[in-house]
């Protein structure tokens, strides 16, 4: 009997090795896009992560786990190409053989263009086009375009980020939507269910599960910032627009034209005539990023400081990352805005 023993251990073992192989090895580019892909897979998986908690994404040099995780991936998931630029290549020698899934392309996801200017003006302009301006606003109107002019000769600084911020550009921060982010776990689940159809009802449930928990925080993040809805605060960078938009809550400014390149002196000189001029109750710096220029509109004014992060660089990636950091930006607004 013991003799018969042996081989149907061996079998079992051969067996259980199979179905792990079976498994989908998947490839994702950042932490809040990786924390939905692995809140659909558990119980099944874990999905890689590409580019390391607290890098920045616009610019990375792939570590040899990382590239070692794209070329074995069966599926890849990213943003988008104005995100990563570097990826394209990487995904392209690396996964060739992987399903690519770019997240901005798929099917019902909200995509907002890259708003204009330290003020966002463009957008305001659009949208009171019938206003009679005078002459002084026309005089504003030659400030603004020259210092706008100058941002783009700061932003410049960064060749592979000027596409992302190109005029009439796509926004790349759409994972900061949590419409996004339930679309994305229904495509998700899909890409993952025609590689793997044996676990697909485990796919279909996670996402279902996640897009119930989304719309849950969504509705309790609504009511914290609630009380401090018309107050009015300025952003480090031009990255929280789809946060906003999911909330009804737009910023009036941002410092920096993009993360890639310092803002030119015309462009803090606008941020801080509007701190002045409406009030502002917040100014939001980021973790990645020295608070000096944030130090620098605060100076001679009662506004108040906040950190926000935009890719939850301190928390543990994984399936709870990506409803911490939404929590974690209502929150930190909140309280700022608040005090």
């Amino acid at each position: 009997m013991s003799r018969n023993l042996l081989p149907l251990s061996l079998l079992a073992a051969l067996f259980a090795g199979t179905a792990v192989a079976d498994v989908p090895n998947v490839a994702v580019d950042i932490a809040p896009v990786h924390s939905l892909v692995a809140h659909v897979m558990e119980g099944v998986g874990t999905p890689a992560l590409i580019v390391a908690p607290g890098a920045s994404p616009h610019e990375y040099s792939l570590r040899p786990s990382e590239a070692g995780a794209l070329q074995e991936a069966d599926l890849v998931f990213w943003v988008s190409p104005a995100l990563t630029p570097w990826l394209s290549d990487a995904v392209e020698t690396l996964a060739g053989d992987a399903v690519v899934t770019t997240l901005v392309d798929v099917e019902g996801t909200i995509r907002l263009d890259v708003r204009e200017g330290a003020l966002f003006e463009a957008h305001a302009h659009e949208e009171d086009e019938a206003v009679d301006h005078g002459h002084d606003d026309h005089a504003h109107e030659a400030d603004h375009a020259a210092e706008q002019a100058e941002d783009k000769d700061y932003a410049e600084s960064s060749a592979s980020h000027d596409d992302a911020h190109a005029d009439g550009a796509l926004d790349p921060h759409a994972w900061l939507s949590p419409q996004n982010a339930a679309v994305w776990m229904n495509a998700i689940a899909a890409e993952l269910s025609a590689i793997d159809p044996e676990n697909a009802s485990i796919y279909s449930a996670n996402a279902a599960a996640g897009r119930s928990e989304l719309e849950a925080l969504v509705k309790e993040i609504g009511g914290v910032l609630e009380p401090v809805r018309e107050r009015n605060f300025i952003v480090f960078h031009d990255a929280y627009q789809y946060f906003e938009a999911s909330l009804d809550l737009p910023a009036s400014g941002a410092i920096a034209f993009s993360d890639a390149a310092d803002p030119s002196p015309a462009r803090i000189a606008e941020i801080q005539a509007r701190v002045a001029e409406l009030g502002i109750s917040c100014v939001l710096s980021e973790p990645q990023f020295s608070s000096r220029l944030v130090e620098t509109v605060l100076d001679g004014t009662e506004a108040r400081s906040g950190v926000l992060d935009p890719l939850g660089s301190d928390l543990e990636p994984g399936p709870t990352l990506y409803p911490q950091l939404i929590h974690n930006l209502a929150a930190t607004l909140a309280d700022c805005l608040g005090q």
